[in-house]
């Protein structure tokens, strides 16, 4: 009677009801266990942790004093502690502690981190004093501050040497600020002029119709951006005195001492006399900073604002191209291809193409896009820029031309089969009420259709937005100087070459020579590419739904 009663419940479904629920579960939480992983270990590196002061001794030598912040702590066998060259006691417990300090004052010490035997720490002190400094080059800086100088002259020191030198780093952040404007913007902006007025010079020798009159009209036209630029060149000049004339003296945990011009800070803290509170501003400051600044130090530290940006704006662009293209294909193929042999040798086609490796069009964008389009359109468009090239480069229409035809395959299916669930008494319905074709299709067909098409967008925008291995070949890059979309003609620059979020992940993680440094980046990067491919579905999500309902009766 049991084995008839477990024969009919597997007979049920039941048991692989289950199964599916489970899977699904175990699926859902390993990706949120992920995402946590993700964000604990990345969003933990924008807090101002305390900095530790101890004596270290390794037997046999003499004690020296040690100041960071504790990184990273684990549990090490001796053997292999005394295997690495350390004067370890194998004769002791069978594991010590060994932890990795972020020291900074990388001109002192020769390198940012380095690893402790925590046993050999003794006499652990925070000092409320101390304090980190975050530097433009050289990473941190931590010790404590002895005077600040202007011009080379002391003119605080002791207790008020804190709040001067804090009023003086604001002073320096807003030179900074107003130096950046006039060399990307306003210098920027004649650097773009002249650049243009120069090929416009080329363009007329080309055409033999650079006389004496459109010779002097251009030297006009240079002069006044010659006078511009000597305009500006003073008042940078004058900003970079006043940026680089005030310094620091400071001093070492071990009591060295050495002057650090205000110029290269960013900011001064002091982690341990610092209340939640005040540590809580501090890290949404630098969340902030992450989001919306630009990259230094080799990437390692400042923002990825650049990164964020390239990465929207090819998605976008790619999302506008493969749409069309993608909606036409499957319409041709549903609604007006004769369904034959041809027709099941392209639609296989099509399906294996979305198998095939993205380096494939990586390689694909390079040698047609790049070198084949784009230097014809230089030839034919651009004789004036040669030898350099204009087009002919890798840049951001080539990498969202690459993405498109990657993303192809995911929109044309995906229509295909909305199309396919269109009942075709819809059709016939609309063509006995005296609509063509082209009108049923139209209005009718391509609107009940606009979900699938939506659902085909979103698919091609989660891939599309996190590839990385064809982008290398077709315009992405370590570190792009200016943005894609700015204030000079035509605004936006579809030759330039961009930042990337997937690639700078790579390079962070794979190619930074700093390590230690460059690993919580590679989380918090890792964890923003989530993010802002979730708002783009999320955004494509809602329309789709909106799409839905709007033409639900029509599917009934």
């Amino acid at each position: 009677m049991k084995q008839q009663n477990l024969k009919t419940w597997f007979k049920s479904g039941t048991p692989w009801v289950w199964m599916n629920a489970g899977a699904v579960a175990i699926a859902i939480l390993m990706t949120l266990g992920l995402l946590s992983v993700i964000a604990v270990r990345g969003l933990a590196h924008f807090w101002p942790a305390d900095v530790i002061v101890a004596d270290y001794q390794v037997p046999g030598s003499p004690a020296r004093v040690v100041a960071g912040e504790v990184v990273e702590a684990e549990e090490v066998p001796r053997a292999r502690l005394a295997a690495s060259g350390l004067p370890v006691d194998v004769e002791g417990g069978e594991f010590m502690t060994r932890e990795l300090l972020k020291v900074g004052n990388r001109e002192v010490y020769g390198a940012d981190f380095t690893w402790v035997v925590g046993e050999w720490l003794s006499e652990m002190r925070r000092p409320a004093e101390l304090m980190a400094v975050e530097r433009r080059e050289w990473g941190n800086f931590y010790g404590y501050l002895v005077n600040v100088k202007e011009q080379g002259q002391v003119v605080a020191e002791g207790a008020d040497a804190w709040t001067e030198l804090q009023q003086r780093i604001a002073r320096v952040d807003e030179l900074h600020a107003q130096i950046a404007e006039l060399e990307k913007v306003d210098i920027g902006r004649i650097n773009h002029g002249l650049e243009r007025l120069r090929l416009r010079t080329r363009q007329l020798e080309l055409d033999g119709r650079l006389d004496a009159t459109a010779q002097a009209d251009l030297d006009a036209e240079r002069a006044e951006w010659d006078a511009h630029y000597k305009a500006l060149e003073s008042e940078l000049v004058a900003l970079n005195q006043q940026f680089s004339r005030d310094s620091m003296t400071v001093r070492t945990a071990d009591g060295r001492e050495m002057e650090i011009n205000l110029g290269k800070v960013v900011r001064a803290y002091q982690p341990n006399d610092m209340s939640i509170a005040d540590k809580l501003g501090f890290y949404f400051a630098k969340l902030w900073e992450f989001v919306s600044d630009e990259p230094r130090e080799a990437n390692t530290e400042g923002g990825i604002f650049p990164a964020i940006f390239g990465t929207v704006l090819m998605t976008i662009i790619m999302a506008v191209i493969v749409t069309p293209f993608g909606v036409i294909a499957a319409v041709y193929l549903r609604e007006y291809a004769k369904q034959g042999l041809l027709t099941r040798i392209i639609r296989i086609a099509v399906n294996n193409l979305a198998g095939v490796p993205s380096i494939v069009y990586g390689v694909f964008g390079l040698g047609f896009f790049v070198y084949v389009l784009g230097g014809s359109i230089d030839r034919l468009f651009y004789p004036e820029a040669a030898p350099a090239p204009v087009f002919g480069t890798p840049g951001l229409m080539w990498a969202s031309l690459t993405l498109a035809i990657l993303t192809l395959p995911v929109v044309i299916v995906a229509t295909e089969e909305g199309l396919a669930r269109i009942p075709r008494m819809i059709r016939e319905g609309s063509l006995a009420l005296g609509a063509t074709k082209s009108e049923t299709l139209w209005k009718v067909v391509l609107p009940m259709a606009s979900p699938a098409m939506m659902t085909g967008l979103i698919l091609a925008v989660a891939r599309a937005a996190g590839e990385v291995a064809p982008l290398m070949l077709v315009g992405v890059v370590k570190l792009a100087p200016t943005l894609p979309l700015n204030g000079n003609y035509p605004y936006l620059h579809l030759d330039q070459k961009i930042m990337h979020l997937g690639f700078h992940i790579y390079d962070v993680g794979f190619q930074s020579p700093n390590v230690e440094a460059a690993r919580p980046l590679v989380y918090a990067t890792a964890l923003l590419l989530v993010l802002v491919i979730a708002i783009l579905n999320f955004s494509a999500v809602v329309i789709r739904n909106h799409l839905r309902e709007k033409y639900k009766a029509l599917d009934h």
